[in-house]
C-alpha cells in the first residue's frame, strides 16, 4: 500500500486546520450568545482579554512540556502586531453598537478587497481573473443572506473603517510574521497572546464602560454565568490557535473567504435552534451563491497563475511565484533536519 503524497497529507492538514476553526468559532459564537443575553454579561472586550489569558496560560504549559521552542519576535514587531489586533477588537465592537445589522455585515465583507489590496501592496500578489469573479460570488452570496437594513452615521462610518482596516492588517501580519521569522503557531501565539491579554485587560473595563454604561466589577457573577465564562474562555484558546494555523495556512484572503462559511453555519443553527424566522428564501437562495463561490474561489486560485506572488530576482529581474505556504516550507525544511 502507497504511504499517501505530499499534496494528500498537506489537503488532510487543511482540512482539519479548518475544521478545527469553524468548530471553535460557531461553538464559541453560541456560547457567547447565550452568556450575553442570557445572563447579561455584556463585556465584550474584557471578555477577550480572558480569552487570550486562558490561551497565554496555555502556552506556557506547552512551552513546559516543550511543544513550543525558544524563537525570537522583534518588539517593533510584537508592538504592531497587538495595536492593530486590539483596535480590531475594539474597533469590531464598537462599529457593532453604532451602526445597523446590514451596514456591520457590509463593513464585514469589505475585509475581503482589503486583504486582496493589502496582498497585492505588500506581497505583490496577483490573482487571475476566475479567482476575483469567485471572490465577488461568495461577497454577493453573503450579502444576500446577511444584508438587511443599511444605514449609516458619520462615527459609525469612522467605527467601521477603523475596525475593517485594522483587522486586515492584524491577519496579514500573522501570515507575514510566520513566514519572515519562520514562526509556527504555537510560537507565534506565545508572543502575541500575553501581550494582548495584558493589554486588553487593561483597557477592557474602561472600553465596556463606555459602550455600556456598566461596569464590570458591579455584575453580579453566580456559578452558572461563572462555567459559561470558563467555557468561553476554554474554546477560544482553540479559535486563537485555529485562525494562527489556518491564517500560515491559506493567507488572509483565503481565510477570509472561507470564513464566510462559518456565517452560512451560524444561519444554519440559527434555523434549527429558533425556528423558520431564522431562515427564508432570499438567505436560501444566498448560501446557495456564497457555497457555489467558495468553491469556484477554491478551485481558481489552486490552478496555475489563479494567485501567484511576484518576486524579484537577484539579477534585479522580476518572476512570478505560486503562493507559498510558509507552513508547508517550515514542514520540509523539517524533514530534510
Amino acid at each position: 500500500m502507497s504511504s499517501p503524497s505530499k499534496a494528500d497529507k498537506k489537503a488532510s492538514l487543511d482540512a482539519a486546520s479548518w475544521m478545527f476553526n469553524v468548530v471553535t468559532s460557531v461553538g464559541i459564537i453560541i456560547v457567547n450568545k447565550a452568556l450575553m443575553a442570557t445572563y447579561g454579561f455584556s463585556f465584550a472586550t474584557t471578555l477577550t482579554g480572558l480569552h487570550f489569558a486562558t490561551t497565554t496560560l496555555l502556552t506556557l504549559v506547552l512551552r513546559w512540556l516543550g511543544y513550543i521552542q525558544p524563537s525570537h519576535l522583534p518588539l517593533g514587531d510584537l508592538l504592531k502586531f497587538v495595536f492593530f489586533a486590539n483596535f480590531s477588537i475594539v474597533g469590531m465592537n464598537v462599529s457593532l453598537m453604532w451602526n445597523s445589522v446590514g451596514f456591520y455585515q457590509i463593513a464585514k465583507l469589505s475585509m475581503i478587497p482589503v486583504s486582496c489590496f493589502l496582498e497585492v501592496v505588500l506581497d505583490k500578489v496577483r490573482y487571475s481573473r476566475d479567482t476575483k469573479l469567485s471572490i465577488l460570488v461568495v461577497l454577493l452570496g453573503v450579502a444576500v443572506c446577511t444584508v438587511t437594513d443599511v444605514s449609516v452615521n458619520a462615527k459609525g462610518f469612522i467605527a467601521a473603517l477603523i475596525a475593517v482596516w485594522s483587522t486586515a492588517l492584524q491577519q496579514y501580519y500573522v501570515h507575514y510574521l510566520q513566514r519572515r521569522y519562520n514562526l509556527g503557531s504555537f510560537n507565534l501565539l506565545g508572543h502575541t497572546a500575553p501581550a494582548q491579554a495584558s493589554s486588553l485587560l487593561l483597557v477592557g473595563p474602561f472600553v465596556d464602560y463606555f459602550l455600556t454604561s456598566k461596569r464590570v466589577d458591579a455584575y453580579p457573577f453566580s456559578f452558572t454565568s461563572v462555567a459559561f465564562i470558563v467555557l468561553s474562555c476554554s474554546i477560544a484558546v482553540g479559535t486563537n490557535l485555529s485562525q494562527f494555523i489556518c491564517i500560515g495556512r491559506f493567507t488572509a484572503v483565503s481565510f477570509q473567504v472561507l470564513g464566510h462559511m462559518k456565517t452560512i453555519l451560524v444561519l444554519i443553527l440559527g434555523f434549527i435552534f429558533f425556528g423558520k424566522d431564522g431562515l427564508n428564501l432570499h438567505v436560501i437562495f444566498g448560501m446557495i451563491i456564497a457555497v457555489a463561490g467558495m468553491v469556484w474561489y477554491g478551485n481558481a486560485s489552486a490552478r496555475p497563475g489563479g494567485k501567484e506572488r511576484r518576486s524579484l530576482s537577484m539579477n534585479g529581474g522580476s518572476k512570478a511565484e505560486k503562493h507559498e505556504d510558509p507552513v508547508e516550507a517550515t514542514e520540509e525544511a523539517e524533514e530534510k533536519v
